[in-house]
Order: C-alpha cells, then sequence, then structure tokens
C-alpha cells in the first residue's frame, strides 16, 4: 500500500492548463493552474506560482475552500514566490474546481483520505522542489494546518498560522453550543456540487453532542503528533485567538520532539484575518508600532527553516503580545509589545461581581434575592449585524436595545490592566427549558464609547459540558460557567468596564428556539419566549474572573 502511494504521489498532475491572468503583471513570476493527485484518484485544483529561473526551490502552500483565483491571491501569491520559492494555493475536496465530495476539514486530517498528507508529498517529489515544504493561511488556512501537522508527512518542514483554529464543534460549526445552520447553508456557494454541502449538514446535525464523530475534527487531542515548528498570529479582536494561544500550548508543551521549544506566538490589537495586522483596527487607531509586517516575518520564517539561512528567527521570544491602550490618548499606559517564554503570564484572578440597577465592583452581593430580568423573543431577536465578531467598535447600539442588559464599573481611579484569559461565573434562571446567554466585555471611554473587546455565547442545554445535554427547569437557578476569552489590555484611568449580557442577537448569534427540542437545521415552527433572570445575589453572585495584573 505504501508503495502505491508513493507512485501514485509522483504522478504528474492532470488536467494541466497554462492560463496565467495576462491582465496581471505576475512580474517574472510564472502561473500554473494544475490538478493534484490524491490517494483515491481525485484530483485538487490548484494554482501554482514558480520564480524566475530553473529551480529547484523550496515549495509552500496554502489550503483553502474559498476560491484561489482572485486578484489578490495571484499577487501575493506571485509576490511570494518571487522570494524564490514555488507558492501553491489548493481548494479542498469537492470545493470550487477540486473533484471528489465535499466534506469540509473531514478529508484534510487522520482518516482515510488524507488531502494535505497527499498534497505535500505531491509537492515535495516534483522535480522542481528540493523536498522542503512549508504552509501558511489564516483562519480556513490555519485549521488545515493544524489537521495536517496531525497527519505528519515527512517532507513538511514548518508552518505559519494566522488566526488559527482546532476543533470544529468548538470554533466552527458550533460557538459555545450555538448551532449556526444559516450560516453553513451559504457554503452551498462553495461547493462543486451544493447537494455535499446539504448532507454534511445533516451529518453536523445528526451529532448534537461532542462525540466521536466530532472528535474526529479535534485537532487538540492530537498535539503529540504536531511535530513541525510554527509561528502562529493571534488576534485580541477575534474570538479565534483561543484556537492561536491553545494551538501554541498544545504543540510548545505536548508536541513532537522537533515541536517543543520550536513554536513562537504573537498576539496582537487586531481582527480576524491575513495581511491586515495593522495599527487600524474597525474604529480604533492605535500607535504605529502596533503594525506587524506579516508578510516580511513569513519570508524570514520560510528562508531560515526551508533555505538554511542563519538569520537568528529561531532566536526571538516564544511570546510576544500587544498590550491594548486607549486609542488616542495621549500619555495612555500601555499600547506596547511584552516579550516572554510563556502564556498567559501570572496575574491575580479578580472577580468582578454584578449587582442591582447595572453595578459592577469587586464587591460580593449582600442581598438575599437580587435578580435582573429580560425577555428572550426568538422571532424578534436583538440585533448584531454581520457575521463576524465586531470587535474595537462603539456597542452602545446593541446595548441600547430593549431585551439587553449592562452593568458598568465607576470610573476608573487608577489604570487596571487584565492580561490572560476572562471567565465569566453566571447564576441564571429562565421560564424556558432551554435558552443561551451572550457575555460580552467593552471599555468605556470618557466620551462614552463602548468599545468592544471579546464575547461569547453558551447555549444552556451545554453548560454541563458538550458531551451532554442538561435541560433547564423552568424558574430554578443555574450555575453557568465558561470561558469568554483571551486579552491584553489596560483600561486607561478615567474610563469605566462593562459587562454586557443579552440572550439574542442575530444574525451574529441565530436564536435558540428555546423550547427544549432537538436542534434542527430548519427553524421550527413552535419557538417559545423566556423570561430570563441573571442572579446577584448573596448565594448567587454572578460575577467574571478577570486576569488582573498590576500597572507600573
Amino acid at each position: 500500500m505504501k508503495f502505491l502511494l508513493s507512485a501514485l504521489l509522483c504522478l504528474t498532475a492532470t488536467s494541466l492548463t497554462h492560463a496565467q491572468d495576462k491582465t496581471l503583471d505576475l512580474g517574472d513570476v510564472r502561473e500554473e493552474h494544475i490538478m493534484i493527485p490524491m490517494r483515491d484518484g481525485k484530483h485538487l485544483s490548484a494554482w501554482l506560482y514558480f520564480p524566475k529561473g530553473d529551480g529547484p526551490w523550496p515549495a509552500i502552500f496554502e489550503q483553502r475552500y474559498a476560491s484561489i483565483e482572485g486578484k489578490r491571491t495571484k499577487l501575493n501569491s506571485a509576490e511570494q514566490a518571487a522570494k524564490g520559492y514555488v507558492v501553491a494555493i489548493v481548494n479542498f475536496r469537492g470545493a470550487q474546481k477540486s473533484e471528489g465530495q465535499w466534506v469540509g476539514y473531514r478529508a484534510l486530517a487522520w482518516g482515510e483520505l488524507q488531502d494535505g498528507y497527499d498534497t505535500c508529498e505531491w509537492l515535495a517529489k516534483q522535480k522542481w522542489c528540493t523536498g522542503k515544504i512549508g504552509t501558511f493561511g489564516s483562519s480556513q488556512g490555519g485549521f488545515a494546518q493544524n489537521f495536517l501537522a496531525v497527519s505528519a508527512p515527512p517532507h513538511l518542514v514548518c508552518q505559519y498560522m494566522v488566526d488559527t483554529g482546532l476543533s470544529l464543534f468548538q470554533e466552527g460549526y458550533r460557538i459555545g453550543g450555538v448551532t449556526r445552520p444559516g450560516r453553513f447553508k451559504g457554503m452551498d456557494k462553495v461547493c462543486r456540487d451544493p447537494a455535499d454541502n446539504q448532507k454534511l449538514m445533516k451529518e453536523w446535525f445528526s451529532h448534537p453532542n461532542y462525540d466521536n464523530y466530532w472528535k474526529d475534527e479535534d485537532c487538540s487531542l492530537h498535539f503529540d503528533k504536531m511535530n513541525v515548528p510554527c509561528f502562529t498570529i493571534g488576534s485580541w479582536y477575534d474570538f479565534m485567538n483561543q484556537g492561536s494561544v491553545m494551538s501554541f500550548q498544545g504543540r510548545q508543551y505536548r508536541g513532537g520532539a522537533k515541536s517543543k521549544g520550536q513554536q513562537q506566538l504573537l498576539l496582537g490589537p487586531w481582527l480576524h484575518g491575513r495581511l491586515n495586522k495593522n495599527n487600524k483596527t474597525a474604529e480604533l487607531t492605535f500607535p504605529e508600532n502596533a503594525t506587524w509586517p506579516e508578510k516580511d516575518h513569513m519570508t524570514r520564517w520560510f528562508d531560515h527553516y526551508l533555505k538554511g539561512v542563519d538569520n537568528g528567527i529561531e532566536k526571538d521570544p516564544a511570546v510576544r503580545y500587544y498590550v491594548i491602550g486607549a486609542a488616542g490618548e495621549a500619555n495612555a499606559k500601555g499600547n506596547l509589545w511584552r516579550e516572554t517564554n510563556d502564556w498567559p503570564p501570572a496575574s491575580n484572578q479578580t472577580p468582578y461581581y454584578l449587582h442591582a440597577e447595572g453595578k459592577l465592583n469587586t464587591k460580593l452581593p449582600t442581598a438575599e434575592k437580587s435578580t435582573t430580568d429580560y425577555q428572550s423573543d426568538p422571532l424578534h431577536p436583538m440585533q448584531i449585524p454581520g457575521r463576524g465578531f465586531p470587535g474595537a467598535r462603539d456597542a452602545r447600539k446593541f446595548e441600547q436595545q430593549k431585551e439587553v442588559r449592562t452593568f458598568t464599573s465607576e470610573v476608573l481611579k487608577s489604570a487596571t490592566e487584565w492580561t490572560g484569559l476572562v471567565k465569566v461565573v453566571l447564576w441564571f434562571s429562565s421560564s424556558a427549558k432551554d435558552t443561551d446567554v451572550i457575555v460580552r466585555i467593552s471599555d468605556v471611554y470618557p466620551d462614552g464609547r463602548s468599545m468592544l473587546i471579546m464575547d461569547y455565547p453558551r447555549r444552556l442545554r451545554y453548560r454541563d459540558g458538550f458531551d451532554q445535554q442538561v435541560l433547564m427547569k423552568p424558574g430554578e437557578p443555574v450555575k453557568v460557567a465558561y470561558d469568554i476569552g483571551r486579552t491584553s489590555i489596560i483600561f486607561n484611568k478615567g474610563h469605566r468596564i462593562r459587562i454586557t449580557i443579552a440572550s439574542t442577537g442575530a444574525p451574529l448569534y441565530e436564536p435558540n428556539p428555546q423550547t427544549g427540542g432537538p436542534q434542527t437545521i430548519e427553524y421550527p415552527a413552535n419557538p417559545v419566549t423566556a423570561t430570563n433572570s441573571i442572579h446577584h445575589e448573596k448565594n448567587r453572585a454572578s460575577h467574571i474572573i478577570a486576569p488582573v495584573i498590576t500597572v507600573k
């Protein structure tokens, strides 16, 4: 079998065409479309970009389901190729022009199909390749790299990931247990055959809990096999920074022998995405030092590991993170980079308690009974526009909606730093058997702007873990504890800290029908309106836990 696989991967790619876009100036770089053979005889669509000359060169590749034929993709690929690399941009199985059945990420990893492995090894065996392979990409291209690292192809030397993920149940198809059928129905348009996506969604909903089906798409269970150096970038204004941080931690401390100690992590004040790591993030403008030279740094990383250039990059700090400060305020503390060998730094785990009348402080509530109530109507949800996390934007439009509740601190008398993981512990009751809770954290500026730092939802049927569903008893308080997100921020003197809670925020979070019935692709006809209550009393003290560090 190994001989047959090796022979297959040495085959010349089929459906070869020479279709360089004459409307784009790619300089001396040559562009070529090919179909790369997989072990089962299917072929993946790929565009290759070759430097001037005869080679051989190292190869780097990105895997994605999105189009690989856009102008920006072509220009960026050609720019990287001109630096002495063959660049391959490859579509997932069943996506765009790639053959085979669309199964999302499931064909990329460690099952019967290993499309990432086969792509890597096919590139390595070409006469124009030195046999050294690297990978890059963000989001979908980050997930794909973690899958690839688990499959451990022998010619994979290093990786460069941006805003990555590990578990599709936690960070992709679900978020906090919240299903997203509306979001993923839209994936029909990337599929060669849209029926494949519809079939895949039915599979997901036949596995409502985190079971073996989902474990087959959870890279965090396989860090011991992730045996290559990787540079990982995470963005503070991105819920997926959990994937970036946890990927670094798992590879660095539980990874294979070549991986341990050869991981680097960069965390900065940016939104989700690649080649957007500058000092302007949504509605905030930070000092110029917030910009990260992603293209140049990626080249240095690949030059060292794929070409043997002694540029010292492997000696850089294991962790670099940007401490967010107040944007546009003179003499604001923060807005600087720190270096460390580990993550997270030591902090004082400090509870901030919710109180009646929307107050927030570090004092334990004393009332025997106290709640803040609101309605949750799935047919008339509160609004959070778009499909991406709206970080670094003024959140007041959401906070001022009728069924949203805020808890705000007094004006800070001195600067306060949070660096690390922020958690929430809520005592919550509902008239429904199931509901969602969305918790947000904002930095409130003196002019009233409530600049969103992080948010995260939880579907309460999963409050005791994602491997089981436990419905609520109407009116009975339950404890809900989960991670909201990671950050490094200094709330400036004169600012306030705000916690915002709601149960709907569409279309970003698709509303829970609240019936307690099975979760379905099509929205049920009988959703339930609920009265939800946040408890902030002596024996049920809802609070967040913040990683406080003394500001010097």
